[in-house]
This record gives structure tokens, C-alpha cells and sequence, in this order.
């Protein structure tokens, strides 16, 4: 599986992703961020930064729910 998609499952903009994800019917691994920002030291070393979303995509890294979505747009 290709896609990891990074996120709080209660996160609206996360929920924004997996919307398009699901409407794409793409498959995707879902990685439940921790709340507290200093045990996020996975999503720091993958994108380089604490926030959410983060989808990589092979060797893409893309954060920011509309970057995401436009990439998703434009490659799926």
C-alpha cells in the first residue's frame, strides 16, 4: 500500500482527506498521530513538522489538507 495517511480521526480537516480518499476508492493506511505533540516524533521525521494531515504517497510527502486534495485530484 502506497498511501499513509496521518491524522486525528476527530481532525475536520483530516476527515476532508479521507473523504476524497474514499471517494476515489483509493486504499490507504491510517496513522493515528498522538495528541501530544511530543510523542509525534514519527510524523516529524516523515514530514518534518507536527500538524495534520500528512499523506505520503511513495516518495511524496504533501501537507495541508487542500495541497493534499489537489494532489490527489491530479494524480488519481
Amino acid at each position: 500500500m502506497a498511501l499513509k495517511l496521518y491524522q486525528f480521526e476527530s481532525c475536520p480537516y483530516c476527515n476532508k482527506v479521507r473523504g476524497v480518499l474514499g471517494e476515489k476508492g483509493l486504499e490507504y493506511e491510517k496513522v493515528e498521530v498522538p495528541l501530544d505533540r511530543e510523542d509525534r516524533t514519527e510524523l516529524v521525521e516523515v514530514s518534518g513538522q507536527l500538524m495534520v494531515p500528512v499523506l505520503v504517497d511513495g516518495e511524496t510527502v504533501i501537507n495541508d489538507s487542500g495541497k493534499i486534495i489537489d494532489y490527489l485530484n491530479e494524480k488519481y
